[in-house]
């Protein structure tokens, strides 16, 4: 079975912190088959990340790379981008899905198999992202959840489930091992 890639930008991460490092790093992993990009830069205001989405749509032309929208449906649907990833605390999936439609892609954060269950039975949802499964610089002093709690969400929830937070790529089988359908990452990508 092939793991699902997303990569999450951070252009802050990045030796070349700005619009056009975010584009280098979603082109080489556009060339290299990534599934999911997720435009992260929640620093931007909403006209600069309309633009930045704009020009990764225009880098995944012609792939099969998707792109999504952290948390801001008005500047998914605006730029025409995929779909939308919420955060854990963000409005219902179900309220997305009338707005969006039946072809974009929606997903959430969740940090408990608890959570995957309420938010699959709610509806609405394509994938949910589970995390921090290893420790992060991305989450510095949360603790990490660990294998054992990717695995209780894998298993409570149909929906694919993406493992996030210090994956690398020798860890990649270690989540699929655990049930996860995918990774999402930013460091691994930069």
């Amino acid at each position: 079975m092939r793991l699902a890639g997303c990569l999450i930008t951070s252009r802050l991460r990045l030796r070349q912190p700005d619009a056009a490092g975010v584009i280098a790093q979603v082109q080489r992993a556009v060339d290299a088959g990534i599934d999911l990009v997720q435009v992260r830069e929640r620093d931007l205001e909403g006209r600069a990340l309309y633009d930045l989405v704009r020009q990764c749509l225009e880098v995944a032309r012609g792939s099969h790379a998707r792109v999504l929208v952290n948390d801001r449906l008005d500047v998914a649907l605006a730029a025409g981008a995929h779909g939308v990833h919420l955060r854990g605390s963000s409005f219902p999936a179900a309220r997305v899905r009338k707005r969006a439609g039946t072809m974009f892609l929606i997903g959430r954060s969740v940090h408990s198999a608890a959570e995957a269950i309420e938010v699959s039975r709610a509806g609405g949802l394509d994938y949910l992202m589970f995390g921090n499964v290893f420790e992060t610089a991305s989450k510095p002093g949360r603790e990490a959840a660990g294998l054992e709690r990717l695995a209780e969400v894998a298993q409570a929830t149909p929906l694919p489930v993406l493992a996030v937070g210090g994956i690398t790529a020798a860890r990649a089988a270690l989540v699929a091992r655990a049930g996860a359908s995918g990774f999402a990452a930013i460091s691994m990508f930069t």
